[in-house]
């Protein structure tokens, strides 16, 4: 499966290729002749999830800011880690988890600027009535999957949380498009996924069937969900820049789980395909995870201290090795992060 996620980012460097170029200049101004090209990667797909960064572009938020923005669908956090890294995007987004866990593994030099869920989103979704109820359930089954995932990188810090053998627990090589409809077959036992993604799972069934939701956070509360990645050459030469391209994205998360119906619609203005009453559905389920009831932060807000507890539950796991060799200046510019 290898073959599969090269080809997979391969279409998306092409299309970044075709589509942007990045740009080394300054910053236009209020939308001025001298925009900047710059190029972003959705985390997965364009799912009704990822619709805040097109209202930022169809309410000229990064033209505002200065950028002429070009939106490609990204094809995980592993993939987007790496295409950011070498320079065939600007920005991307990855699950936060999965980014220092790969960051453990390989020194890609890339940066978290902000926080787009202060809750992790990753989970394992079943169907009633199927062999997985609870999170021990899970040694015996067959989990489908895109390779590289945030849901099958982090499998092994869930397992050991929920007590379980990771390796008793065999994850399947499956496009994205594909996973609702395996699951209601019963090719698969479970899909990684986020938990917004129950209402296309639950469209997807023939049978009607209620969803079986994990969430990850239920057994790692201190996870953060997905996060803004940039280049830290970037960061380093140009963080005006990256704080407006931040700013401005983040206003568009805000307009998105302040009326998810509009942003729905934005996201089927540019993504034909989307459906509306799906999309919706999951931007009101994503809403708890932007901004959780008991954070009183700024939106995209990162707490050092928090970042520690992750790399040490991460430690202690065995995702990142040795003990007490990452700090969170390796996976994350405070600096540059929107502050309360």
């Amino acid at each position: 499966m290898r073959f599969r996620r090269s080809a997979v980012a391969g279409v998306a460097v092409l299309a970044l290729a075709l589509g942007s170029g990045c740009s080394d200049g300054e910053t236009g101004q209020n939308g001025g002749d001298s925009l900047a090209k710059v190029s972003y990667l959705t985390s997965f797909n364009t799912f009704g999830r990822e619709a805040y960064a097109y209202v930022a572009l169809e309410k000229g938020y990064f033209k505002e800011a200065g950028f002429d923005v070009t939106i490609t669908p990204g094809s995980g956090t592993v993939d987007v880690l790496k295409l950011v890294a070498g320079g065939q995007a600007d920005y991307g987004i990855g699950d936060f988890t999965a980014t220092v866990i790969t960051l453990g593994k390989q020194k890609l030099p890339v940066t978290t600027v902000g926080m787009v869920h202060q809750k992790s989103l990753a989970a394992i979704v079943a169907l009633e009535g199927g062999k997985i109820n609870r999170p021990e359930d899970l040694p015996g089954t067959k989990i489908g999957d895109q390779p590289g995932s945030t849901n099958q990188v982090m499998f092994p810090v869930y397992a050991k949380a929920a007590k379980i053998n990771p390796d008793e627990t065999k994850f399947v090589a499956n496009p994205p498009p594909a996973l609702p409809q395996l699951l209601s077959a019963g090719t698969v036992d479970g899909i990684g996924q986020f938990v917004v993604g129950v209402p296309l799972v639950e469209k997807a069934d023939s049978k009607k069937r209620k969803a079986v939701v994990l969430p990850y956070g239920n057994l790692l509360p201190d996870l953060y969900g997905n996060a803004i990645i940039t280049r830290t050459d970037l960061a380093k030469d140009h963080p005006d820049q990256v704080k407006k391209f931040t700013t401005a994205l983040l206003k568009g998360l805000q307009d998105t789980i302040d009326d998810p119906e509009a942003a729905a619609k934005t996201l089927k203005k540019h993504v034909p395909n989307t459906d509306v009453e799906v999309a919706t559905a999951e931007l009101k389920l994503m809403k708890p995870y932007v901004k959780p009831e008991n954070f009183d932060g700024a939106l995209g807000q990162v707490d050092p201290a928090r970042v520690q507890k992750i790399i040490d539950l991460l430690e202690e796991a065995d995702a990142v090795a040795p003990k007490g060799s990452m700090k969170p200046a390796d996976v994350v510019n405070d600096a540059l992060a929107p502050k309360g």
